[in-house]
């Protein structure tokens, strides 16, 4: 997938994802050794948008599935077209159930989704498993199956293993504790906020029309921020959503009256509006 390390760096950069040398560094060596990559971070650093920027650059299918509480095996493996199935049964109701049986169960029926639909590829595949805490403590033992020896079983129709591995990537913000079983599986990288020379180039090259001098001061007013106790600290993607709405506004300077107005578009909570506008001293940044 990459030569180096620098490859990585400059192969993400030319899709607009400027990997820092910890991200390039564990991007190669995953690419290299054949393991899952699991990214843990904060929300809106970038852990998805990794996994679409490797798939984008390695020119490799994205199947990604979403995790989120109550996932199971039907939603992230497989599951059967029952619909389908009974139409089937309805129509050979002259037939043995067991020629029945032996159709219905057969790849005609069945509804692959994300796990299985990467596995079965012979294409690249970027498999992108995300938001992985939120999903149930069961949900893991299913991951290991896939992850230990890229296969899974479909009880009616055997074992598939992986003629081509896919790139896995799954991310965490950290909701829950993921099991060590899973985590010695993986390569680990956690991608936190970036610093501010880099969170710079970030803005200038998503916002390339906002003036040099407005740049700065979104970025350390947003650093400020990310030093206050607050319930929800603005991510990247929430800068670049700031500085997209100075320039929609035709924001010259960072001022008062213009942080007071816009603080919605990079914080969520009305207690954290609240306290920054008391707290945040912009002479001082």
């Amino acid at each position: 997938m990459f030569t180096s390390v620098d490859d990585v760096s400059a192969r993400l950069a030319e899709t607009g994802y400027l990997a820092s040398p910890a991200v390039a560094t564990t991007v190669f060596l995953a690419a290299e050794l054949g393991k899952p990559l699991l990214v843990e971070g904060p929300a809106g650093v970038g852990k998805t948008e990794l996994a679409k920027a490797v798939a984008q650059v390695t020119r490799a299918r994205l199947v990604r599935l979403q995790c989120y509480e109550g996932v199971d095996e039907s939603r992230a493996l497989y599951e059967w077209n029952h619909a389908k199935q009974l139409l089937r049964i309805s129509a050979g109701r002259d037939e043995s159930w067991d020629d029945t049986r032996t159709d219905i169960f057969s790849e005609e029926f069945l509804l692959p989704r994300p796990l299985l639909t990467a596995i079965r590829g012979d294409e690249p595949t970027v498999l992108l498993i995300d938001e992985t805490d939120k999903a149930d403590v069961e949900m893991e033992g299913l991951l290991l199956e896939v992850l230990s020896d890229f296969q899974v079983t479909v009880p009616e129709l055997g074992t598939v293993t992986a003629t081509r591995r896919p790139f896995v990537v799954l991310t965490s913000n950290a909701g829950r504790e993921l099991s060590e079983a899973l985590r010695r599986r993986c390569l680990f990288l956690h991608i936190g906020f970036p610093e501010e020379e880099l969170e710079r180039r970030i803005v200038r090259l998503k916002v390339p029309d906002l003036g040099e001098a407005l740049t700065e001061s979104v970025v350390r007013v947003a650093g400020a921020l990310r030093a206050m106790d607050l319930r929800k600290v603005p991510s990247v993607a929430e800068t670049i959503d700031w500085a997209r709405t100075l320039l929609a506004l035709g924001a010259d300077t960072l001022d008062e009256s213009v942080v007071r107005d816009t603080l919605g578009v990079i914080l969520k909570h009305q207690d954290d509006i609240q306290k920054a506008a008391a707290k945040l001293d912009l002479g001082a940044l």
